[in-house]
């Protein structure tokens, strides 16, 4: 939906059943749209744009039970940046079409002995200026129930737990400022 012509329009952007779950969204500089999602029925991360003049859902990553509590975030060249949840590994994971082809990594894993527990649910994910990835997200392995954040600035990914004082890290969100300092609710 968007009130670009100055009242609320409402598009179809992927019809197939059971698809955009998790969404999260970001506007490019020539103003195209870039939603990421989750299909229940491939169980898979999908993104999707109308970058070409019309709407275009493309699936990113499909090992699995991939792609719930997606958040997408746009660089300064306007590359897509994604991070997700893996259910099948119960892990965080990340992907990028930075270098011109969608590219995935690891951010953080830690499964434990219970089935559903594991680390990057609830994720939110902002870039500082020259591209690097700052990720907030909720651990609950083990029952931690953690918040903890993670960010590839130096190169590899680096995790850390910001606050494990009582049962914390759900629903959170993560902005840089001007100077590149971290903010996490």
């Amino acid at each position: 939906a968007t009130n670009v012509s100055g009242s609320w329009v409402t598009y179809t952007v992927n019809s197939i059943g059971k698809s955009g779950w998790y969404t999260s969204i970001a506007v490019d500089t020539s103003d195209k749209v870039h939603i990421s999602h989750y299909s229940s029925v491939s169980e898979s991360l999908e993104y999707t744009t109308n970058d070409s003049g019309s709407w275009v859902t493309t699936t990113v990553d499909s090992y699995g039970s991939v792609g719930e509590y997606t958040s997408i975030a746009l660089d300064t060249s306007d590359k897509v940046h994604i991070c997700y949840y893996d259910g099948n590994g119960h892990s965080l994971k990340y992907i990028t079409n930075a270098s011109g082809s969608w590219l995935t990594s690891s951010v953080d894993s830690s499964k434990d002995e219970y089935e559903d527990n594991g680390v990057g649910k609830y994720a939110s994910m902002a870039l500082d200026m020259s591209g690097n990835a700052h990720i907030s997200y909720y651990d609950m392995t083990n029952y931690n129930y953690d918040l903890k954040y993670a960010t590839n600035a130096s190169g590899s990914w680096v995790t850390t737990t910001v606050d494990s004082e009582g049962h914390v890290g759900k629903y959170t969100s993560v902005a840089i400022d001007s100077s590149g300092k971290v903010h996490i609710s």
